[in-house]
């Protein structure tokens, strides 16, 4: 009783101190230069991204060799986080005896069921709509990965794999969006442009719908692979403990 005392208190602070803010701020009239220049570019300049979110445009259009080389950085640490705790087919399989098959009550599956398929819906919509709100491919990337943890946590990572989804798929799916990634940087020098162009190359709108240019295809590749990237690693990294240490002949 004394908890839910003191929370109710903090959260009428927190409103409290957070409504005096709000109404004090006071709005700008005028656009700071430095926010002007990146909207000129970001969606009005005619080699712009054509894209209202100007912070996905600047990331990918403006500073993308930069984005490119943290996002090679990135999938480095998958590929080592891969290579530690990688097991053989032999251990896999052993890995899998004795594994306890868990009995849970129907709503839980059905509560599981519902979380994971909203989770797919809101990491596609963050990273799919990156180039018109906040979000992106790395945004809705990690999202995603958090249904196959949520999966891995209630149902063991056998759940998974009994449904097609195991190391060597997310690795796939993995390696396919940063072929994609890559491919999406290259395309402009098949038509004379320059690396990583944006327009007038690919498109600014489809159906009306603003696109970004490039932006739409390096988010949606970008979620693939960091989505799959960690699931990879989530299903390694579910592997009980003492059957890495029979494998690696750890006694205590």
């Amino acid at each position: 009783m004394k908890r839910l005392i003191g929370l109710i208190i903090t959260l009428i602070t927190v409103l409290g101190v957070a409504c005096y803010i709000a109404q004090n701020l006071t709005p700008q009239k005028n656009l700071h230069p430095l926010g002007e220049f990146y909207l000129q570019n970001s969606y009005f300049g005619e080699y712009s991204a054509k894209s209202p979110e100007a912070v996905t445009s600047i990331i990918w259009d403006y500073r993308g060799v930069d984005t490119l080389f943290e996002t090679a950085v990135f999938f480095l640490a998958i590929i080592g986080s891969l290579t530690l705790f990688r097991l053989s087919k032999e251990q896999s399989e052993e890995a899998k005896q004795g594994e306890p098959k868990p009995e849970l009550p129907e709503p839980v599956g059905t509560v599981t069921k519902l979380i994971v398929a909203m989770i797919l819906a809101v990491s596609a919509s963050i990273a799919l709509h990156g180039q018109l709100t906040p979000g992106g491919g790395f945004q809705g990337g990690s999202a995603l990965a958090v249904a196959p943890l949520l999966i891995i946590a209630v149902c063991t990572k056998y759940a998974l794999e009994k449904n097609g989804l195991d190391k060597t798929r997310a690795i796939i799916i993995r390696s396919i969006g940063l072929l994609g990634v890559v491919l999406t940087a290259l395309v402009p020098l098949l038509t004379g442009g320059y690396l990583m162009q944006n327009q007038p190359i690919f498109p600014a709108k489809a159906l009306g719908v603003p696109l970004g240019g490039s932006l739409v295809f390096y988010n949606f590749f970008e979620y693939l692979a960091v989505g799959a990237g960690f699931t990879a690693v989530f299903l390694l990294l579910s592997i009980p403990e003492e059957k890495f240490r029979k494998f690696l002949g750890v006694r205590r």
